[in-house]
């Protein structure tokens, strides 16, 4: 049984879902504050999250002609001012250096918020022909944004990501690219994290500064507040235009590239701790998790008990196969063999999310068996310690399969249809979730509900329906079927 203390360590997320959720980013071991405002420590178990979705999603970059790269931190101000609408969309959050050891700088350098004008200086010196094109670049980083209220892995100072930036022959393949990476992150959410993702188009107030079209995809959190958890931008040839990135083209003629860009943040592992976790701590899918199983030794002092549990991870270890991405790789496997009690042990498995427990003592070796825990259900079995290589495998892939259908079916179920503008209120008075409602395409209507309600418009889903007429704020005629919601 587990031990009692460590679960009521945690505030319940029914009681402060806020509180909730700092609760468990202590008590997992996953961050802590700094003296510097606003950034945090990835502490070891919070790093390997992310590095392991560091390494699945770079493999899913590679797989569509990715190639790595890395910029500098620093950009110059004359540099950032050279597009307009982006450096005016970024003004409020930027970091400056001001100071080069005892001496001023003769011109202040942005810590990087985003690197497209970096990448645009770049490029302009790179792109000389349409045989040098395309360019499709990505770095691993970090940025720094200037944020007024900070949260662990949501939103902090500094926070790290990838950023991708390529650069096309023509407006088709930069559009193509966007629409591609989009659906490389809406793959990588729902297969790897099991976070089902709406899809869709930002309204041009929610679109990345500078760029003619963001796509998005949202994913809904259990307290129903909506995250936008990945985005896709297509430039156009503004950027190209603003740092004269030109190219000869076949036929012999000067033209301007056109660019895209794209990113997924450390928000993601807030994301995984408010879709997964309960009131026990956190619940990581098996493809992500940092340990996949942890075998506990019960009455570990007695003969032949911590061997038979290290015998059971070498097994596990050599044999593990993540037959559900195809690639073939080793469980991440841990034996607890501290002098903790057993129920100390089981409590704190579950809160760092394992996705799986076997419990292992001396009756259950003389036995042939093992007790094995599932965390996201709590089912709990005995299994032949001869097949447990193939029961723990299924386990976990019932575990991966699971907890997307269950994510989805709470989206599903806190999704809303409104048709008026009265049902529309109503739903945002008394509900959380998304809510679909028709809206006619002005600018003044989407700021007057965000103004009257705290919504916004999450994205125009790329599976347009047409539930009603008429928009929700003016009763003009519609055009668009927008997703929205209250968001982090």
């Amino acid at each position: 049984m587990a031990d009692k203390k460590q679960v009521e360590a945690i505030t319940s997320m029914e009681e402060d879902f806020a509180q909730w959720y700092t609760d468990v980013v202590k008590k997992a071991d996953l961050a802590s504050y700094t003296s510097v405002k606003g950034c945090i420590v990835f502490k070891p178990a919070g790093y390997a999250i992310w590095e392991l979705i560091q390494r699945q999603l770079d493999d899913r970059f590679k797989a569509v002609g990715v190639e790595n790269v890395y910029l500098p931190m620093f950009i110059p101000e004359g540099l950032l001012d050279k597009e307009k609408d982006h450096v005016e969309g970024f003004a409020p959050e930027v970091a400056w250096v001001t100071t080069g050891g005892l001496e001023p700088l003769q011109e202040r350098l942005c810590v990087r918020p985003t690197s497209e004008t970096l990448f645009c200086d770049f490029y302009k010196n790179e792109v000389q022909s349409y045989r040098d094109l395309p360019k499709v670049y990505n770095q691993w980083c970090s940025v720094v944004r200037w944020e007024k209220e900070t949260r662990p892995f949501l939103r902090t100072r500094e926070f790290l990501w990838q950023e991708g930036h390529t650069a096309h022959a023509t407006a088709e393949e930069a559009e193509a690219r966007t629409v591609q990476m989009l659906n490389v992150y809406a793959d990588f959410l729902e297969q790897v994290l099991a976070i089902p993702v709406i899809k869709g188009k930002k309204t041009d107030k929610e679109k990345f500064a500078g760029a003619e079209a963001t796509y998005t995809v949202e994913a809904l959190m259990h307290d129903g507040k909506a995250l936008q958890s990945g985005t896709s931008h297509n430039f156009g040839d503004g950027f190209a235009k603003a740092f004269g990135i030109q190219f000869t083209d076949k036929d012999n003629t000067l033209k301007y590239v056109h660019q895209t860009s794209w990113g997924m943040t450390t928000r993601l592992i807030g994301a995984l701790i408010m879709v997964h976790g309960d009131n026990s701590g956190l619940v990581m899918p098996p493809r992500v998790a940092p340990t996949q199983i942890t075998i506990v030794p019960i009455r570990q002092q007695a003969e032949g008990v911590l061997d038979k549990a290290y015998e059971l991870k070498a097994r596990l270890s050599a044999i593990g196969k993540d037959t559900w991405d195809g690639n073939a790789s080793n469980y991440r496997v841990k034996v607890d063999d501290s002098d903790k009690s057993p129920g100390w042990k089981f409590a704190e498995s579950e809160m760092r999310g394992v996705p799986v427990r076997i419990e292992i003592g001396p009756k259950d070796i003389d036995n042939g068996k093992a007790v094995l825990v599932r965390r996201d259900n709590g089912e709990k079995k005995e299994v032949s310690l001869d097949n447990i290589e193939a029961e723990v495998t299924a386990t976990l892939q019932a575990m991966q399969k699971d907890m997307l259908e269950r994510a989805r079916a709470h989206r599903d179920a806190h999704t809303y249809t409104a048709h008026n503008a009265e049902e529309f209120k109503q739903l945002f008075a008394e509900k959380s979730g998304f809510v679909r409602a028709m809206w006619c395409g002005d600018r003044a209507c989407e700021d007057k509900i965000k103004e009257e309600l705290s919504v916004t418009s999450r994205c125009m889903p790329f599976e347009q329906e047409e539930v009603s007429g008429t928009c929700v704020c003016c009763g003009k005629p519609a055009k668009k079927m927008v997703y929205w919601g209250r968001a982090y």
